[in-house]
């Protein structure tokens, strides 16, 4: 049987957990009772006289302790706080004496402090979720307005030529989820999710449960993608975040066409200057509102967990006092829990009916099955036995192919420093690329394990979806998949190539491999994890496409994976060269190399990862205006400088640009180095109670911290390579340099683990736990 602070540990919120009762101290303390208890016992027992022995048996007749109950045990007073956002507070008086009355009075103070504690966060929380309330139930009646007007201007019909064409902008059949079928209903689900994340951090719209009235100084900032109209007798700006680069054209055009028609519309007066909205504009802000719904509802959830949780916690709690100490507490006290605000209050069930009864009406056609699938997704199963028995068995393959490729590439000399040529530029580098990718993806597995058994909420940091993101079992099989397939493939092809086949007849086995691998990546059947491998081409092209699109926590993530694998994408660029220009059929290996549009690509690639990155600092900036993006931006810029000098040594081995790499270099290391450390894992604090680290760990031996920072130290140092040359004994240096990138995969590994301690560590400062989704009407002041 699990214990209940088993349970209770993981079941609670993890962004709540310093709201929640501390049940681990108060468990210390009832253990400390429990001690001085035992410890006056034997005392009592070693100095026993006749007498006390008469008196303390007497003590148990039912008529005494009746007297005793009558007056109890302790007495909980209620006072008013200073301020009513704090409600009332409770503080208990004892009444009885007990074996040790201070660490009696030290556990119900304890008690105390934790009751109020949760009284004043559930009061915090029950406010913020029930002005989110307010706001989305406005945002709805507004939506419902706009509708209705649409479609009775509509049903009126065009009466003239100029007005058939303005009404195109609004006639037609809304486009709302609602009116969508049912497949397209479950298929949309995840789009939710993806647009309420896209909208999650936009600090220039209104948020849910903030006010909507934009101020003069918020004008100035806002987006192009603003429109304002007239609802309900008030001025309404429209707002749909620039998310995307569709959205980020089409409103630059609109600007533009606005200039034009400034003038007239001045000359028009109101009635000139009033814009249309049309179904698409209409259609994006129903998919915001919902998305909020959806986020109000989750939060409510989580607020009602966290009082039985807390309920549960306080009955455990006084049921183990009252067992230690032989006196009736529970009953008392749970009176007085029982009354507390946190759970009398039921303004939170009502608030979670009234939104999932507005949330069946308005997007889910009255179908409650339906609208729960938005409201309270199911969550993936559990990993079933197959798939740990799969893992193994190709665990296995793996390993079995691995020893015997090995063994065959001895024989064969393939290695070796004056091996050959061919196979090392045309075949090795298909071998690097896949280890690399799925070396990195198994650390990703590894992370997921080490996030979970931290508890940290990583699906909720990278805003995945809870019904399809990938468990670390699911990670696992994929990795020893694919590799048992790699290195069979190359197996074979090394075997053919030791029989005596020419390089004519198996060159295409490496290109094939690689072509099947990205045909399954881009294959549009629902199969093979469909979702998973849509969602990281998307990542990729928002990556590509930076600063177009708007960053997000999974977007600059990603893309800080990729500047660990720069020597993949070098091999990939290589590979695809040799085989798109068809040299693999005449083995024309350096084809490539003595092209120069060929050269300058590789200096492309070398900073690329760097260059998205940076144009994400800038985005990123754009939309929140904090400098520390910039300053962030400057660490890639000085990364890029690196890069593009480890090439142009690679290419002119001179002295001068040796210099130049070193110093660069240099530089460049120290500013990744501070990022790492104070900003990405929020270490090195001065004046943190644990010495050179933070004030919040979630591990529990600090010197993993220690190690961690210094590993990053000596593995950023990895560029040295290219100054010292060192290499592994007798064999090829393509060996040592995948090493090299080997460590630096598993280097950013770690990063990841401390990267979203930290992110976590902030969101749960916050107590932040839901999104906060912008919303698309704002009231527009007169003067605007």
């Amino acid at each position: 049987m699990v214990k209940f602070s088993k349970q209770f540990e993981g079941q609670l919120v993890p962004e709540w957990k310093e709201a929640f009762v501390d049940y681990c101290k108060l468990k210390k303390d009832i253990k400390k009772i429990h001690f001085l208890n035992n410890l006056d016992t034997n005392s009592k027992q070693s100095n026993t006289s006749f007498p006390h022995t008469i008196i303390s048996s007497l003590r148990k007749y039912a008529f005494l302790e009746h007297k005793q109950r009558d007056h109890g045990v302790i007495q909980v007073h209620r006072r008013l706080a200073a301020s009513n956002s704090k409600g009332d507070m409770y503080e208990t008086e004892l009444l009885q004496q007990f074996a040790d009355t201070d660490a009696a009075v030290e556990f119900f103070a304890c008690l105390d402090h934790q009751l109020n504690k949760v009284n004043q966060f559930f009061r915090t929380k029950e406010k913020e979720f029930l002005e989110r309330g307010d706001s989305l139930r406005n945002q709805m009646e507004i939506l419902i307005e706009l509708k209705t007007t649409l479609e009775q201007k509509r049903s009126k019909g065009p009466s003239s030529a100029q007005e058939s064409k303005e009404d195109d902008s609004v006639s037609g059949t809304i486009s709302c989820d609602e009116e969508v079928s049912e497949q397209g209903m479950e298929n949309s689900i995840d789009e939710v999710d993806k647009l309420a994340a896209e909208f999650s951090d936009s600090p220039r719209t209104g948020e849910v449960g903030k006010p909507c009235k934009l101020k003069n100084e918020d004008r100035k900032m806002r987006s192009f993608s603003d429109r304002t109209v007239g609802c309900r007798g008030k001025n309404l700006r429209i707002h749909i975040p620039l998310t995307n680069p569709t959205r980020t054209f089409s409103a630059i055009s609109y600007l533009l066409w606005d200039d034009l028609v400034n003038q007239s519309s001045k000359k028009c007066g109101v009635e000139g200057n009033k814009l249309h909205i049309n179904k698409k504009k209409l259609h994006h802000a129903e998919k915001m509102i919902r998305g909020a719904f959806i986020e109000l509802y989750k939060g409510l959830g989580y607020l009602k967990t966290y009082r039985n949780l807390n309920m549960l916690a306080f009955v455990k709690i006084l049921k183990k006092f009252d067992k230690v100490t032989n006196k009736q507490v529970l009953p008392i006290y749970l009176r007085v829990v029982e009354s507390s605000y946190f759970n009398s209050s039921d303004k939170v069930l009502k608030l979670a009916d009234e939104v999932e009864e507005l949330f069946v009406k308005h997007f889910a056609e009255d179908d409650k099955r339906k609208a729960m699938k938005y409201l309270k997704p199911t969550r993936k199963k559990e990993e079933s036995h197959s798939i740990t028995f799969f893992i193994g068995l190709f665990t296995g393959c793996f390993i079995a192919l691995f020893v015997g490729y090995t063994i065959m590439a001895h024989i064969t000399g393939m290695y070796r420093p004056k091996s050959d040529a061919m196979y090392m530029e045309t075949v090795y580098p298909v071998l690097s690329i896949f280890s690399l990718l799925f070396l990195h993806f198994f650390l990703y597995g590894c992370n997921i394990v080490m996030w979970r058994k931290s508890r940290i909420n990583y699906s909720f940091i990278f805003e995945l979806s809870q019904t399809k993101e990938l468990k670390h079992n699911d990670v696992f099989l994929i990795c020893t998949t694919a590799m048992a397939a790699v290195i069979g493939v190359l197996f074979l092809h090394l075997s053919l190539v030791a029989k005596g086949y020419s390089y004519a007849q198996v060159q295409a086995i490496p290109g094939l491999l690689l072509l099947t691998f990205i045909l399954v990546l881009v294959c549009p059947l629902n199969i093979m994890y469909k979702s998973s491998r849509y969602c990281f081409l998307s990542v990729i092209r928002n990556i590509v496409l930076s600063p177009l699109y708007k960053v997000l926590m999974l977007d600059f993530y990603m893309a800080d994976q990729l500047c660990s694998q720069v020597p993949m994408l070098r091999d990939l660029e290589n590979i695809a060269c040799y085989y798109i220009t068809g040299s693999y059929k005449t083995q024309d290996y350096q084809y490539c190399m003595r092209t120069t549009y060929y050269r300058d690509l590789a200096y492309a690639v070398s900073f690329l990862p760097y260059y998205w990155r940076a144009m994400q600092c800038a985005r990123r900036w754009f939309d929140e205006g904090h400098t520390s993006h910039l300053v962030n931006l400057g660490k890639y810029v000085s990364a890029m400088l690196a890069a593009g000098a480890k090439v142009a040594y690679e290419k002119e081995k001179s002295a001068g640009w040796l210099c130049l790499v070193v110093v660069v270099s240099s530089g460049a290391t120290l500013y990744q180095l501070y990022w790492d450390f104070v900003k990405d894992w929020g270490l090195l604090q001065m004046n943190s109670k644990n010495p050179w680290l933070r004030d919040e760990l979630m591990l529990r031996k600090k010197f993993i911290y220690y190690i961690s920072m210094g590993l990053n130290l000596v593995l950023r140092l990895a560029w040295l390579q290219s100054v010292f040359h060192y290499n592994f004994g007798r064999v090829d240096y393509r060996v040592t340099m995948l090493f090299l990138a080997a460590l630096e995969v598993v280097r950013r590994g770690q990063w990841n683990f401390y990267r979203l301690e930290n992110e976590h560590l902030n969101n749960a400062g916050k107590f932040r736990a839901v999104k906060s989704v912008p919303l698309p009407f704002h009231e527009v002041d007169d003067q605007d």
